[in-house]
């Protein structure tokens, strides 16, 4: 086997256990989010990943390779992130803990889409075109989830300004009450 398509193999290893590693992480995020549009985003992106792994399955046949992965050290951390992401957004309130639930979900994508693109390329390479079709295939995939999240935060992110905003005035006015009262004491 020559080096490159070793380096292949090693990037579609890492690619399938971070893909079955999402497939545990994913229900918890669904159960995390409050917006109904992220819960449908998280829970159509669980769906999709489960056709990752096939099309990794597939694209290791292609190769003539058994499909096996080897821990993938950098979706470990991601999902440990997003895991104390949603520990913190129990104290927030729904808006700033949905934004950042989809900022973790985010660089979990981010993620995927730089690993595939190499993957793509890596097959383009070395001629295994159907491999990089499966591959490219899924990048998209991964570039519509990034992009969804992207569509789901504005909103929410206006609406989370504006709560902050009124809370600020809110906290301002009692503060500037309180002082009034102090001083006409």
């Amino acid at each position: 086997m020559t080096q490159m398509k070793e380096l292949l193999q090693d990037q579609l290893e890492d690619l399938l256990n971070a893909e079955a590693q999402l497939t545990k992480a994913l229900p918890e995020m669904v159960n995390a989010a409050h917006h109904p549009k992220l819960k449908e985003a998280l829970e159509k992106h669980l769906v999709q990943t489960e056709g990752h792994i096939e099309r990794l399955k597939n694209a290791f046949g292609m190769l003539g390779e058994k499909a096996q992965s080897k821990p993938c050290k950098g979706m470990m951390g991601l999902i440990e992130e997003g895991q104390e992401v949603i520990a913190k957004g129990k104290e927030k309130n729904e808006l700033t803990a949905d934004l950042a639930l989809i900022t973790a979900a985010q660089k979990v994508e981010h993620y995927e889409i730089s690993a595939y693109g190499t993957a793509k390329s890596l097959a383009r390479l070395l001629g295994e075109i159907d491999v990089a079709k499966l591959l490219t295939h899924t990048l998209g995939e991964e570039e519509s989830a990034d992009f969804l999240l992207t569509e789901i935060a504005k909103p929410l992110a206006q609406d989370a300004l504006r709560a902050d905003g009124a809370g600020k005035v809110e906290h301002h006015v009692r503060k500037t009450a309180a002082s009034a009262k102090a001083a006409s004491k």
